[in-house]
């Protein structure tokens, strides 16, 4: 079996790009624990139980079986032959992911003998899936123990991580000039993808044992999470990978977009439509790693579920609910730069924190005459008041409700914030006054710019979903393709670009 992958290609404008995020880097270059305005846990679990956190089931209390959701309506599979011309830049497996089939199955009806080889213009056969079975019913973590929300206010990974005594507790990485403890990797992956560090714990040790054994597998030494790639080595980037695709199959569901799994040995397994996002996140994931059998274990009774009981209890004890209330409404937003000052609108609705997090974030560069990664002079602001409660390199949250938590409530997220003149944490601001100046720091970038998005109780908001962005009355609206979009405003059209054109100039 070939191992399925997927090859990105940068292309950099010559000359007179501004653009904004292209990809999320593995990590920022630079990097410095946050200071969290939490004291650590008290308890030898590191979890210090606060008011709004859901009640501790009493002991010997029945356990009861979550409640499947309402049948959703998802997309159904092909049941038709289609062909397709390969475009310039096209690889054959991103063409069998598009299509949802199998890197295999796609080489095998189309009688390639070199996959490696395509041409533009090339004609392929793009076979109907053949769908096994469907997938389990049974519900495994709730949505809030999927994302970074209410429930992990008081939870401490690092006293947590070294009560187990394993091999994560005493583990270190070197990314740059920079080493980091496991625990500081744990959390740092938990918060900027907005994934809950316990889900990750509890994943972790399903695949490898890393947090409770004090000498794992070597084998698996480079790759805890068990998936192989030269670019995904050591803990940092396992946990950035599963965090991003817990993340993708989470906000799919949420859509109604995820109507079947692709698993690891090219089985095509219709989705059972009564489990929930956070279900539906860790089949995701675990699709990306097994074969039918080992994947069926895993998203049963006895994989990460009883991983996870094990360490912190019965998941849905932790349950949040409803996570989004049905009458969910943006507070006043602002443009986040200053009045008077011109900025282009250069990326539409995309990734909140990597690819798979919803298309929650907008692009704003300014317009200053210069193009590429450069210093600048502008000022990114807070769209709304708030304290600041994250200020570390490129990155900066911006809590809205002002109870110091940024997994409670609505936070924005702010990234590729310059390190000089950034706002310091613990910072009151009011809408309008300066947080920092936009930057390359931080990520993958063709310009210097700021990425916004919008989070809810740890979730990610859709910029273009049914809450859209509005930002002094501007209108977000999505394209359906990740980084298209517009502006509207009484009448009046701005369009995404990552050029400067007259069609992309804003200004409060």
């Amino acid at each position: 079996m070939r191992r399925r992958g997927f090859i990105f290609a940068l292309v950099w404008g010559l000359g007179l790009t501004l653009l904004a995020c292209v990809r999320y880097a593995d990590r920022a270059p630079l990097w410095v624990p946050a200071a969290s305005p939490l004291p650590a846990g008290t308890t030898p679990a590191g979890i210090t139980p606060l008011p709004f956190q859901p009640p501790t089931r009493p002991p010997g209390a029945p356990i009861y079986t979550p409640t499947p959701d309402p049948p959703r309506v998802l997309p159904t599979l092909r049941v038709e032959e289609e062909t397709y011309v390969v475009q310039a830049n096209d690889t054959l497996g991103q063409i069998a992911a598009r299509y949802g089939l199998s890197l295999d199955a796609l080489i095998e009806a189309n009688q390639l003998t070199n996959p490696d080889l395509l041409y533009v213009g090339q004609m392929l056969v793009i076979p109907a899936p053949t769908p096994a079975g469907s997938a389990p019913a049974f519900k495994i973590i709730p949505d809030s123990e999927l994302v970074y929300g209410p429930a992990t206010v008081g939870f401490d990974p690092a006293a947590w991580i070294a009560g187990q005594g394993g091999y994560l507790a005493a583990y270190q990485e070197t990314l740059g000039e920079v080493t980091l403890s496991g625990a500081e990797i744990v959390s740092e992956i938990a918060r900027n993808f907005s994934v809950n560090p316990r889900l990750l714990l509890a994943v972790l040790e399903y695949q490898s044992g890393w947090v409770t054994q004090p000498q794992p597998d070597p084998a698996w030494q480079d790759y805890p999470l068990r998936y192989v790639d030269l670019r995904r080595k050591g803990l940092y980037r396992q946990l950035a990978w599963a965090a991003n695709n817990l993340n993708r199959g989470y906000y799919l569901w949420r859509v109604n977009a995820l109507g079947h799994f692709l698993l690891a040995d090219g089985s095509i397994v219709p989705a059972a439509n009564t489990v929930n996002a956070g279900t539906a996140g860790v089949q995701y994931l675990f699709s990306l790693l097994y074969g039918r059998a080992e994947w069926e274990r895993a998203v049963g009774e006895q994989g990460v579920f009883a991983t996870f009981q094990r360490f912190f209890g019965y998941p849905f004890d932790w349950a949040v609910e409803p996570l989004l209330p049905a009458d969910l409404s943006q507070p006043p937003l602002q443009l986040p730069f200053e009045p008077g000052v011109t900025w282009s609108f250069t990326g539409g609705p995309h990734g909140g924190y990597g690819d798979g997090s919803a298309w929650a974030a907008l692009d704003f560069a300014p317009s200053d005459g210069r193009y590429g990664c450069r210093e600048s002079d502008a000022w990114v602001t807070a769209a709304a008041d708030g304290l600041v409660v994250r200020s570390e390199p490129a990155v900066v949250v911006l809590d809205l409700d002002g109870d110091g938590y940024e997994q409670t409530g609505w936070s924005l997220f702010y990234l590729h914030i310059a390190t000089a003149d950034r706002v310091a944490p613990g910072v009151r601001l009011k809408a309008g006054e300066r947080i920092g100046h936009p930057s390359c720091e931080g990520g993958i970038s063709s310009g210097t710019h700021v990425h916004i998005a919008r989070r809810y109780n740890g979730e990610w908001i859709p910029a273009d979903g049914p809450l859209p962005f509005n930002l002094d009355g501007w209108i977000s609206q999505g394209k359906g393709v990740e980084y298209e979009g517009t502006l509207v405003r009484d009448g009046v059209v701005l369009e995404a670009s990552g050029r400067r054109i007259p069609q992309n100039q804003i200004q409060r």
